[in-house]
C-alpha cells in the first residue's frame, strides 16, 4: 500500500471539545478529488469521552498514559507512515479546507526535507490576524512560526526526537536541530493554521523564555545575543499583556 503525503498527528488528552474541532478541520481536507494523508491521535489516557468520539472517527488512535505533551508527541512520531509529518493537536485547525492538497500540488518532485509557511493568529478581539513566517535562517532567534505551520519529512527525522528535558521548548529545540541537519526547506507563502491563543507556553511564558534561553546557551549563540532575544521577548509580552491594543497595532 502507497504511504500517504501527510500524516496529521493529534495530541489529546481530557479535550474533547478541541479535538472535535481539530477532527472537524482535518475531516474537510477530504474532498471528491483528494485525501492523500492519515490522521494519528494520541490520547493521553483521557477520562472524559474522548474514546468514544475516535470510534466514530477515521482516526488511528492510540490511547496510554504519557510524560507530558513532547513524550505523547514522540510517541505520535513512530506511528507515522505519510511522507511528511504535522502536528495539529486538539484545538489546532487548518488554516483552509484545501491547505494540504494546495501544499502538495505546490511542491515539485524533488521534495524538500522541510516545509513551513504562515499562520493566523486570532488577536485580542478574537479576529484572525496574519502573521509572516520569519525566514528558516532566523531559527537562532525563535521559533519561526507557530508549529502547526511546518511540516517535517518522515524519513529525513530519522532518530530524533523531542528532548523531555525542555517542558515548553522541545519544539522549538527539535525544529533547531532539524533544519540544522536538514538544511533543504522550502516556504509557502500562505497561512497554514489558524492558532488559538493562550497556550500553555503564553501561559507560563517566562518559564518558555528560560528554556529557549538555555537552548541558545548549549547551541553556541553569544551571551550578549541571547540577553538581547530574551529582552525583546519580555518586552513583547509585556506589552501583549497589559497594552494588547498597541501590541497588535505594532505587531509585524
Amino acid at each position: 500500500m502507497r504511504a500517504p503525503f501527510f500524516s496529521i498527528v493529534t495530541i489529546t488528552k481530557n479535550n474533547l471539545s478541541g479535538l472535535k474541532e481539530t477532527a472537524l478541520s482535518v475531516a474537510a481536507q477530504h474532498n471528491a478529488e483528494w485525501s492523500d494523508y492519515e490522521w494519528i491521535v494520541i490520547d493521553g489516557n483521557s477520562q472524559d469521552q474522548t474514546e468514544d468520539f475516535l470510534k466514530t472517527t477515521n482516526a488511528h488512535w492510540y490511547n496510554s498514559p504519557d510524560d507530558g505533551l513532547y513524550d505523547a508527541m514522540n510517541k505520535g512520531l513512530s506511528h507515522c507512515n505519510g511522507i511528511f509529518i504535522i502536528f495539529m493537536n486538539a484545538g489546532d485547525i487548518f488554516a483552509a479546507p484545501d491547505t494540504l492538497q494546495t501544499i502538495q500540488n505546490t511542491l515539485s518532485d524533488d521534495l524538500p526535507d522541510f516545509i513551513y509557511g504562515d499562520a493566523l493568529e486570532e488577536n485580542k478581539k478574537g479576529d484572525p490576524f496574519y502573521k509572516k513566517s520569519k525566514p528558516y535562517t532566523h531559527i537562532h532567534k525563535g521559533m519561526i512560526t507557530h508549529h502547526q505551520a511546518m511540516l517535517y519529512k518522515r524519513d529525513s527525522i530519522q532518530e530524533l526526537r523531542f528532548n523531555l528535558t525542555y517542558k515548553l521548548a522541545a519544539d522549538y529545540d527539535f525544529t533547531w536541530q532539524f533544519v540544522t541537519d536538514n538544511p533543504v526547506a522550502f516556504y509557502i507563502n500562505q497561512p497554514i493554521c489558524l492558532f488559538e491563543t493562550g497556550g500553555l507556553s503564553q501561559r507560563r511564558a517566562k518559564q518558555a523564555r528560560i528554556e529557549e534561553y538555555t537552548i541558545r546557551r548549549r547551541r553556541g549563540v553569544s551571551y550578549l545575543s541571547r540577553c538581547l532575544i530574551y529582552a525583546r521577548q519580555y518586552l513583547a509580552h509585556a506589552l501583549r499583556r497589559f497594552a494588547p491594543a498597541l501590541y497588535w497595532r505594532l505587531k509585524p
